[in-house]
């Protein structure tokens, strides 16, 4: 029984906590920003963009675990200039952890936020600036406060996400126990290890998270039928 609440097992969980909240924040100022970019402008290559964008979501984490390598790591394109400028080394430290599970859980996000804005009246905002609004200012005061469900709705998914992500994180971050180790990979090392124990607890507490964030998003969603 003592295995069951063992202090690795609550270690995981606070760092899959800190990796998932960091990358949810991430997502949302980009998803929120690309999401209403896509949603207002029109110009050559945007359905290119969206496609680029919404690529995660569909691609095997591997892969993405791969091309982050490329990006971030220690040869990598950004991550050569992190070391020599900075000596900043990203690979197999929680930051990394923070990238992976953002760029997967990212379209979650985009698509909830470009569904919103365009779902908000653009007579509305009009009258806004008829009145002498400011862009910035109908943002904020009309075009979220009418989006704002189905953004959360999309931040909460991708928290979610975030929380249950496993491929990219164990290319980039690795299974450190106590750093890097988040719950996914946690379950993995003890369903390996033979420790049934805490791999149930694991499954437990991420399967709790996770069906709770789901109902709130769902509750959050707006209902497109009207007798729904």
């Amino acid at each position: 029984m003592d295995s069951i609440f063992s202090e690795p097992a609550w270690i995981a969980l606070r760092l899959s906590l800190k990796v998932a909240l960091w990358a949810t924040l991430i997502d949302l100022v980009l998803g929120v920003a690309l999401g209403y970019l896509l949603a207002r402008k029109r110009f050559p290559g945007r359905e290119l963009l969206d496609a680029l964008l919404t690529l995660p979501m569909v691609m095997p984490p591997t892969v993405l675990g791969y091309y982050l390598l490329v990006v971030i790591g220690r040869e990598g394109v950004i991550g050569a200039w992190l070391r020599d400028s900075f000596g900043i080394n990203l690979i197999f430290t929680w930051q990394a952890a923070v990238i992976a599970a953002a760029v997967v859980a990212f379209p979650l996000v985009l698509k909830g936020a470009r569904a919103a804005f365009e779902s908000v009246d653009r007579q509305l905002e009009q009258a806004a600036q008829v009145l002498g609004v400011p862009p910035f200012g109908v943002f904020l005061r009309v075009t979220l406060p009418l989006a704002w469900r189905g953004v959360l709705g999309g931040t909460l998914l991708a928290f979610a996400r975030s929380m249950g992500e496993f491929g990219a994180t164990l290319m980039v971050a690795g299974s450190i126990p106590g750093k890097t180790q988040t719950l996914s990979i946690a379950v993995y090392e003890a369903v390996q290890a033979g420790q049934d124990d805490s791999a149930n607890l694991l499954v437990v507490i991420t399967s709790v998270v996770c069906i709770t964030v789901l109902i709130v998003a769902n509750k959050l969603t707006p209902n497109r039928n009207p007798l729904g």
